[in-house]
């Protein structure tokens, strides 16, 4: 057997070369996550899905690497481990250096997410197997060396997951801003080589000093005293599932709004993350504690405000709830996973169930949520479950069903009292009032019940519950589908005509952006909203009215259609829609008759609106709009230097580029003028207000380019001073397809 010395017993090295590739293992893992994230995003419209099913394909491998580190450090003998593992690194060496598949088509009529997976398993499989079994089995390793921490190396998780917060970080402060993609490939290709030297030295370390844990009868009877019970193995499986929902559900949310970028995927990936560091800490107990307490304080506000009246705070102050209340969620439910951590024979067990937990969290949120359920309730409903986790040592008394009756029986009156109340009244717009008053005390009354697990949980959730069903029912909504896309609904709504008199109209949304509308009657052929008339698509469309006869006109992003009802009969139409599901919602006269009153022979193209476009002829398009958002984000592959000259490279020489930036967060004209001026195009811009109040007029932003200033001379020497020439920026980063940086744009 080898050395069984204690000459390693208190060396500081061995902590270091271990950690060390602890450390190295989870910051690569952790920057190849949001680098291959936003790789795949242009093949899927800049989808926040995306990240979504990275985040599943990621936690699969996890899994099946920890089930790997298990069985060879359970099975075989220390040489075996280290040749068994060697040889599966030298495999992974074949898919260096790091990139996508040189010939790869998304499906455009199916749902993408088995697509993207297989892709990801192509192309980073095998080196992301091998940096997802490091953790489990270094640490496995570290526990045979005779160290006198050996006996608890759970104190290395910290290290692993340090390095993954500075991954994590970095990337969208320093990696992104700074270094593009190709570079970032290379970059992590040589470290990936560094650390197999790294895991290369633990293992020379393994066999040198191999201790075995087992080898008196003393240990081997501590090890079948703490054997982990059928009951504990399920609590640590409840544990790890309901934060990997949430962290998905919170992503979702986070990036929806505002743009499918990894600055936003990381924030709560790094709250995740951070949460394992401070429960594996030597500060564990005092900061459960006081997680324990916090979450019912948070608990409070992020209910009244975030769930009952969102609309009350800035968007910024309701992030900050929903990160503060995924946290401390996230804090209670690992800390009671770190408290009941076993003896380190079952150390690999153990993370194996984490794992596995946290896969079924991912692939609940990607393959089974969404075809359960038709709107992002998953999110709420990781919450309330938990509040379902809390430490509660009264459940487990002798006299557990009289607890549980007496814990439950109060919110349960509240859920039958108020659905009584939900069928009964015939005007829930009269009462609404009333009722957000009733709802906001009752999520006071929840801090009443902090004590008390069941109760809290039962009572949120009901709070929820009807909250989710008023708006329902307020929003009248005749339709609602998800898709891989995102949610997409229809809405039957009231406004005040020109009369003063009530009339009922459509709304199209996407998330919780407004993507459309349309009144019935004499004015069922008028654009509104963005596209309206007196707006600055209608006054292009004007202005060329004598020019615009026989052009050849193409629409990226096609909503509700509005756009098409500026058609004349001699034009030739064209919309690339990536979603299929609107494209049914546009064409279905139920809800909308856009297409069919101005348009009924406009060509459809589903699919990116790159990808689509590559395969036109040039110079073939008069006037090309780009009209895709993702909610309220616009996809940033759409906004790159390669995607503006693909885009003029499609327009005639006297050809219009329309680009719709309307955003509430980001300043995308920024992006596009930079665009103008390294490019040498003509643009102009026009941030339009409405001078007086009109039916669904709004305000909204429009960009135009061309090649030449005689294109836009007609839009520019109407003197109204509405389209002006863009101002410049000069702390700008030119945006390609190897960079790209939200953070410059921020409002």
């Amino acid at each position: 057997m080898p050395n069984t010395s204690t000459r390693s017993e208190r060396s500081l090295s061995l902590i270091f070369v271990f950690a060390g590739t602890l450390f190295v293992s989870a910051t690569l893992m952790f920057i190849l996550q949001p680098l291959y994230g936003k790789l795949m995003l242009p093949l899927l419209g800049g989808s926040p899905a995306v990240w979504n099913t990275c985040m599943v394909f990621y936690q699969m491998l996890l899994f099946f690497g920890y089930l790997y580190a298990h069985f060879i450090s359970t099975r075989y003998k220390p040489l075996r481990q280290v040749q068994v593992h060697g040889a599966l690194i030298l495999i992974s060496l074949i898919a260096l250096p790091v990139g996508l598949p040189e010939i790869m088509t998304p499906p455009t009529e199916s749902n993408p997410t088995l697509w993207l997976v297989g892709v990801l398993f192509i192309s980073i499989g095998l080196p992301f197997f091998i940096l997802s079994t490091t953790s489990p089995l270094i640490q496995k390793w570290f526990s045979h060396v005779g160290h006198h921490t050996s006996h608890d190396p759970y104190y290395l998780y910290a290290a692993s997951n340090s390095g993954s917060l500075l991954a994590l970080l970095s990337y969208p402060f320093i990696i992104e801003p700074n270094i593009g993609l190709s570079a970032q490939k290379i970059t992590w290709s040589v470290g990936y080589i560094g650390l197999i030297l790294l895991i290369a030295a633990c293992a020379w370390l393994f066999i040198r000093l191999y201790q075995d844990s087992s080898n008196t009868e003393i240990d081997e009877q501590k090890v079948v005293q703490v054997e982990p019970t059928l009951l504990t193995k399920l609590h640590w499986l409840a544990l790890a599932f309901v934060p990997s929902s949430l962290l998905l559900g919170l992503t979702n949310f986070v990036s929806t709004d505002i743009a499918a970028a990894p600055l936003l995927w990381i924030i709560p990936l790094t709250l995740y993350l951070l949460s394992f560091v401070l429960v594996f800490s030597r500060w564990a107990k005092g900061i459960h504690r006081v997680s324990v307490w916090l979450q019912p304080v948070v608990l409070l506000p992020f209910i009244a405000y975030s769930f009952i009246n969102p609309a009350i705070l800035p968007y910024w102050v309701d992030l900050v709830l929903h990160l503060c209340a995924f946290f401390l969620a996230v804090m209670v439910c690992h800390g009671e996973l770190a408290k009941y951590r076993p003896h380190t024979a079952y150390l690999t067990l153990y993370y194996l169930i984490m794992s596995f937990a946290g896969m079924l969290g991912g692939m609940f949120n990607t393959f089974v949520a969404p075809f359960i359920f038709n709107g992002i309730y998953e999110y709420p409903i990781m919450i309330v479950a938990a509040l379902l986790l809390r430490p509660a040592d009264k459940i487990w008394q002798n006299q557990q069903w009289q607890v549980w009756a007496k814990q439950a029986g109060f919110p349960l009156l509240i859920f039958v009292l108020g659905w009584a109340i939900y069928l009964g009244v015939s005007d829930l717009g009269g009462y609404m009032d009333n009722i957000g008053t009733a709802l906001i005390l009752l999520a006071g009354l929840t801090y009443a019940f902090r004590k008390q697990a069941l109760s809290l949980a039962l009572f949120t959730g009901t709070i929820i519950f009807f909250i989710v069903g008023l708006r329902a029912i307020m929003s009248n909504t005749i339709y609602q589908e998800r898709t891989f896309f995102g949610v997409v609904s229809v809405r039957d709504s009231v406004l005040l005509n020109e009369q003063g008199r009530p009339e009922k109209y459509k709304e199209l949304f996407h998330g919780t952006t407004k993507h459309g509308a349309q009144r019935s009657g004499i004015h069922e052929q008028e654009p509104l909203t963005y596209y309206s008339r007196p707006g600055p698509m209608g006054q292009l469309f004007k202005e060329f009215d004598n020019s615009n006869q026989q052009w050849q006109i193409g629409i990226v992003g096609l909503g509700a259609g509005a756009l098409a009802c500026y058609a004349k009969p001699q034009q030739v139409w064209t919309f690339y829609e990536i979603d299929p599901v609107i494209v049914d919602i546009a064409k279905n006269i139920n809800y909308f008759t856009y297409l069919q009153r101005c348009t009924p022979k406009a060509a459809m193209v589903i699919g990116d609106a790159r990808l689509s476009l590559q395969s036109e002829a040039d110079a073939k398009f008069d006037l090309l709009v780009i009209d895709a958002f993702s909610s309220d984000s616009v996809p940033t592959h759409l906004l790159t230097q390669e995607a503006i000259q693909l885009y003029l490279s499609k327009l005639t020489e006297n050809g219009i580029l329309a680009f719709h930036i309307t955003n509430r967060h980001l300043a995308l004209k920024k992006v596009l003028s930079d665009h103008a001026k390294q490019l040498g195009y003509a643009a102009l811009i026009q941030e339009f207000k409405p001078q007086r109040e009109i039916p669904l007029v709004i305000a909204t932003d429009w960009f135009v380019l061309a090649k030449n200033e005689q294109a836009l001379a007609p839009l520019y020497k109407q003197g109204l001073g509405l389209w002006q020439k863009p101002a410049l920026y000069f702390d700008m980063k030119p945006w390609t397809d190897d960079f790209t940086n939200i953070v410059s744009i921020w409002k």
